[in-house]
């Protein structure tokens, strides 16, 4: 049960799409008609400039801290992975809003959040390896799905079955997510980000 309550209140908080909100103030239009129409960072950064896209990421940071952090009080420590449950809710209330039809983000600066709140060294360190490799390689589907992977490697050498369970779980949200963007890449046809044209 408390389990399930982690998860309702992540989603919960996970539903404030603060993309949608930045975008109806700026342009009095929904982000869905915006650029790709994906309500995250990458997208209203591209069309309303950095600093909108700058608030856009810090609004689902702390969605996500906000959903930790009330689990974590209120179940923790009887629940020691409250924290994650509920960052697993917010990245599943990113990902698909029931108010907006279940169409949503793609979770990558809600899925960073929980896993840098959730195991600090091995959360960060894998979000900058991610980085790391978009701005190597230019593809921003290949550092997404890079994150949360490298995250699930990493949990046998400190973590518990539980938290296996639940890295696995984001790992295959964030791969659901990009999986075109993957395809699009093997084909040649995904757009290179942050690379000069080579000569």
């Amino acid at each position: 049960m408390q389990r399930l309550l982690c998860l309702l209140v992540g989603y919960s908080c996970g539903c404030l799409l603060t993309g949608e909100l930045v975008a109806r103030l700026r342009t009095g239009r929904s982000a869905s008609v915006l650029g790709t129409g994906n309500p995250g960072m990458a997208n209203l950064a591209h069309e309303l400039g950095l600093r909108w896209g700058l608030t856009v990421l810090l609004g689902d940071v702390g969605k996500t801290a906000l959903a930790w952090s009330l689990c974590q009080l209120l179940f923790c420590p009887g629940l020691r992975t409250a924290g994650l449950w509920a960052g697993l809710g917010a990245v599943l209330g990113h990902n698909f809003p029931i108010w907006r039809r279940f169409q949503g983000g793609k979770g990558v600066a809600v899925t960073c959040t929980a896993l840098i709140l959730s195991a600090p060294l091995w959360g960060t360190l894998s979000c900058l390896l991610g980085l790391a490799v978009t701005l190597f390689t230019g593809y921003l589907p290949l550092g997404a799905v890079v994150i949360p992977t490298l995250f699930l490697l990493s949990v046998p050498a400190w973590g518990t079955a539980e938290v296996f369970l639940l890295a696995l779980l984001l790992s295959v949200l964030m791969f659901s997510r990009h999986i075109r963007g993957l395809q699009r890449m093997i084909r040649g046809e995904e757009p290179r980000k942050f690379r000069r044209n080579q000569p």
